[in-house]
């Protein structure tokens, strides 16, 4: 397919990666210049000057940025060139009211539009395994699909624009409360004298393990943050959860609590660190 291909950081510069390994023809841009020479040079791609160059004359236009309004931004650049019937896919975790607002932008002019989130951190787009949950037309979705899977272990489609972010939304729920109940797992075994090593060896194989105690008890114990998802990132996610919520009348007291423990990680310095620093906060 002819793709382009808009913000190429930790998580789009991969997933732009496998698209060309796979035989795409791709057109990344960047921002950043120097980022998008950069990505072209190492990969072989082409680099885009503007959103506008990226988006002329393909039939899949996929974005991943930073937040709603970089997605208006970018979405509205890429429709003043787009020819009706292609695909835009955005794996930007945003609202799911600037999904179904995107939605009905393209589709005024002939393009559809997928909101597809992503779960699987750096890791997952550096190793093409990434799940991808994604809401909008189950024809659009199955069009881009041949690509997506470039970079993904699992594609699902969630239902109408806006419910890939929902379930995104859904995903960062989960995350905060286990990650959280880590931090004071590790914090706890460490107060009680116990060696941390043998603590994970001894309930890793029963009821309690999951991906996070896998992966970030033994960098938690010791007060190593930096693999990945940033606290920063987390937060924007969490306000985007917490926003919704307030709409729809759920109740997330555990999220909320997380949320604003993450604040407290961030007055420590750790807008960087990766979302298993909630131990930060936990001595010792």
């Amino acid at each position: 397919m002819k793709i382009g291909f808009a913000g190429l950081g930790v998580m789009g510069g991969p997933m732009a990666r496998h698209l060309l390994k796979a035989g795409h023809e791709v057109a990344g841009y960047n921002r950043s210049p120097e980022k998008a020479k950069a990505w072209a040079e190492a990969n072989g791609g082409r680099a885009a000057a503007t959103v506008g160059e990226a988006a002329d004359g393909v039939e899949l236009f996929i974005l991943c940025v930073g937040n709603d309004d970089d997605v208006r931004q970018v979405v509205g650049e890429a429709l003043a060139v787009l020819k009706a019937g292609a695909v835009v896919v955005d794996h930007t975790t945003t609202s799911a009211k600037v999904a179904r607002e995107m939605a009905e932008l393209c589709g005024a002019k002939g393009v559809a539009f997928v909101d597809a989130p992503v779960s699987g951190g750096q890791a997952g787009a550096e190793n093409g395994q990434l799940s991808v949950m994604a809401g909008g037309e189950a024809e659009a979705l199955e069009t881009a699909r041949p690509a997506l899977e470039a970079y993904s272990k699992a594609i699902q489609h969630m239902g109408p624009a806006g419910s890939g972010q929902l379930t995104k939304m859904v995903n960062q729920i989960a995350i905060a409360g286990v990650v959280q109940g880590l931090a004071e797992a590790v914090h706890f075994a460490k107060v009680a004298g116990l060696d941390t090593d043998k603590a994970y060896d001894a309930v890793s194989k029963g009821a309690a393990q999951s991906w996070q105690m896998d992966n970030r008890w033994k960098t938690a114990a010791k007060g190593e943050f930096e693999f990945g998802f940033a606290v920063d990132w987390m937060r924007k996610d969490l306000g985007l959860v917490l926003d919704e919520a307030r709409a729809n009348g759920a109740v997330l007291s555990l999220t909320a609590l997380v949320d604003q423990f993450y604040s407290e990680v961030q007055g420590m310095g750790g807008n960087r660190w990766d979302t298993s620093s909630l131990k930060a906060r936990l001595k010792p």
